[in-house]
């Protein structure tokens, strides 16, 4: 199968990261040639939040367990912060949260047989300065389609099935969270093409706007698109209840679609890594008139939920069908549940390369419009570094919208 490859300098973030030897930073308290860990090199880094990862090169087998660990002193070990990774061992992403602003970490891959773990080697790196809160007033106009924050439920009927209470953990919203959207109109004089919903990744633990959030929206809302940024439930919630947030937001543009000048079959949408994976759960599960019954019995549909929640085309940038590292090459569900022509991003330096490559040729087997471009050398997390992939995005919603 042809695939595009775009060969593109990486972009460098904004902190260096730093590899030490295997050999000074292993622990193995078994032979050297038992199993072999490598760690990915650290990237999307945020205030609080990092990818990384690895692979486990020998020995798959006999894995009990892989993931990362890290901690503010170097050789992390599981007795620190660790993340359990799912998946294939041979190579997958994890996300650190909880970090502190400004502050140097160390992070490593592990893995774990019987006879104990073996760790990769030890990578450096540094957060970002901690970000404003984004949060909105709930003053806002909620029923006005044009404000810049529209609230996707109405405070006493949203469809959930998490009991969420109490702010434990290292949530991102507190309780009071209600999911919204940020709307980015059209640049004055540019000619309207139609919307797009934008969903930030985040391993349905937070949601990272600063690399795939505003600055997305912005970039088409100056090329002709009305713009949203679907602030949809993270943990605890489910990752169904944040496809009916997004679900609901797609209902909301198409009932608005004379408000927004737009025809109301040309609403896309792109998601990054988790947020891909919700647009794609939304397109399988939650779209035409699915509504919150689906998760709540005690849901009461409204005239919104009478509204379809299909969309022309999603936009997969680092992201797949399926679930949290796992991606699905269903080919008869991807048939029956008519997914929409859809648009694969990704660069070659990714943990989860060949998922991405497995997904695209099982949505094309299902006989589903594909465009694909890979781009030599990028890894998980570029966001809005990487213009091109938004170049060719536009292009492709402008095919899709205008056949």
């Amino acid at each position: 199968m042809k695939r595009n490859i775009i060969f593109y300098a990486v972009l460098s973030l904004s902190t260096v990261t730093t590899i030490i030897g295997c050999d000074e930073a292993s622990d193995n308290p078994m032979p050297d040639d038992t199993i072999r860990v490598e760690t990915a090199e650290v990237t999307a880094i945020t205030s609080n939040n990092v990818i990384s990862g690895g692979r486990v090169l020998d020995g798959i087998q006999a894995i009990k367990e892989f993931g990362i660990c890290w901690a503010a002193t170097d050789n992390p070990t599981i007795s620190d912060s660790h993340n359990v990774g799912a998946g294939d061992a041979t190579s997958f992403a994890c996300y650190a949260t909880g970090l502190s602003a400004n502050t140097t970490y160390y992070i490593r891959a592990y893995a774990t047989i019987s006879g104990g773990t073996v760790y990769g080697q030890s990578r450096q790196f540094t957060t970002l300065a901690d970000s404003d809160d984004d949060t909105p007033s709930v003053g806002d106009d909620e029923q006005n389609p044009l404000a810049s924050t529209i609230y996707l439920w109405p405070e006493d009927n949203m469809a959930k099935v998490t009991n969420y209470t109490d702010s434990q953990g290292s949530y991102q919203d507190p309780p009071s969270f209600r999911p919204y959207m940020n709307y980015f109109p059209v640049a004055e004089g540019i000619t309207v093409k139609g919307a797009v919903l934008v969903c930030a990744g985040g391993a349905f633990q937070f949601r990272s706007d600063q690399m795939e959030g505003t600055p997305v929206a912005q970039w088409f809302a100056r090329h002709g698109y009305q713009a949203f940024v679907v602030n949809y439930r993270v943990r605890p919630y489910t990752m169904e209840e944040g496809s009916l947030d997004l679900a609901r937001a797609v209902r909301f543009v198409r009932q608005h679609a004379t408000d927004y000048g737009i025809n109301p079959n040309n609403i896309a949408t792109v998601g990054f890594s988790a947020g891909g994976i919700l647009c794609g759960d939304e397109a399988l599960n939650f779209d035409e008139q699915v509504n919150g019954t689906a998760l709540a019995s005690d849901y009461r549909p409204d005239e919104l939920d009478k509204v379809s929640a299909n969309v022309c085309t999603i936009g997969m940038v680092y992201a797949f069908y399926g679930r949290l590292s796992i991606a699905s090459t269903d080919v008869e569900k991807f048939r029956e549940s008519k997914i929409p022509p859809t648009f694969f991003a990704y660069g070659t330096r990714d943990p989860f390369y060949r998922q991405f490559q497995q997904c695209a040729d099982a949505v094309r087997a299902a006989d589903v419009e594909v465009e694909e471009r890979e781009y030599e050398g990028l890894p998980h997390g570029f966001g809005y570094t990487n213009e091109d992939w938004m170049i060719r995005f536009d292009n492709w919603m402008t095919k899709i919208m205008t056949h």
